[in-house]
């Protein structure tokens, strides 16, 4: 497995607003070959609900300072696609609501009424707070879910799980002509069947088809570790780079368990399915997102060919 340097700012030092002129010049040279590479380059990013605090849009919160990698991303000519997921913020909703939350090998049990408070919370809250963290910097974003003009076409992914779904085909169509205006899509993980049911699915499995559908150069998931483990609770055994082979291998020994198994099989998949790159890193580190797409050292797991 090649590791690629560990150079660069970790979480807790001081980043560039504490360094001179010429080192702040530095970082943007660094940074001018991968803006020229990934010139309207589609890069599809998952934003993880274990990657929100509980203070979303204040200033500083992991929420504004996302809004502000993607702003940059999209005004140095990248192309990115937010797809978000909301697994906490549902629990907590349900909690208030009264409901127990149940699940089955990692997924969650969707009754109809589970279904709707999922639509609300997915659809109502946590994309509109995407949205409008994004647009405190301009008319950018659009929040769409996967029912939207038959984006995400599903059907139910096991009968004991209720309504939830897996994806059976995708339409990029709409992605495709927003991106064209130069606007920013953000996807609330909810597709539909030919007769407009509606199912809950799995972000980091939405992620991936998207990424493959749009061709897109890259695909990030942003979750609340800083990438794959070689040892699964010792944060020193980062694995920096990655084949889709060594992952499998790693899912298949056991080294990859419980949430990091869907985006692993979707990593592989989109990286075998077209997609340059997948990384996987922690979204609560202030800016990692920069860091893994425009520095040499990166601040995650990337995984290729």
């Amino acid at each position: 497995m090649i590791q690629r340097s560990t150079g660069g700012f970790s979480a807790g030092q001081e980043g560039p607003a504490g360094l001179d002129a010429a080192a702040k010049a530095g970082i943007l040279v660094e940074a001018l070959p991968y803006i020229r590479r990934f010139w309207h380059k589609v890069v599809v990013v998952k934003y993880g609900g274990n990657a929100m605090r509980r203070d979303l849009a204040s200033p500083g919160g992991d929420l504004a300072c996302f809004a502000e990698d993607i702003v940059l991303m999209r005004s140095v000519g990248m192309l990115p696609v937010v797809v978000h997921g909301g697994g906490p913020q549902i629990g907590d909703m349900l909690s208030r609501l009264g409901k127990e939350a149940r699940f089955d090998d990692g997924q969650r049990v969707t009754d109809a009424e589970t279904l709707e408070i999922v639509r609300m919370v997915l659809v109502g809250k946590v994309n509109r707070d995407i949205v409008g963290a994004i647009n405190v910097h301009g008319p950018l974003a659009v929040g769409l879910s996967g029912e939207d003009a038959g984006l995400i076409n599903a059907s139910a992914h096991r009968g004991d799980l209720g309504f939830v779904g897996t994806v059976d085909a995708v339409n990029p169509e709409i992605l495709e002509h927003l991106l064209a205006q130069v606007l920013i899509p953000v996807v609330a993980t909810i597709g539909s069947d030919a007769a407009g049911q509606a199912y809950n699915i799995n972000a980091d499995t939405v992620a991936g088809a998207l990424a493959v559908a749009l061709k897109a150069e890259k695909l990030v998931y942003l979750t609340d570790v800083e990438g794959i483990r070689r040892v699964p609770d010792d944060p020193a055994t980062l694995l920096s780079r990655l084949t889709v082979d060594q992952l499998e291998d790693l899912v298949s020994d056991g080294t990859v368990t419980a949430g990091m198994i869907p985006k692993a099989s979707a990593c592989v998949s989109a990286v075998r399915g077209g997609v340059g790159h997948a990384h996987v890193l922690d979204g609560t580190v202030p800016h990692a997102l920069l860091l893994e797409v425009f520095t040499r050292e990166g601040a995650g797991t990337m995984v290729g060919l």
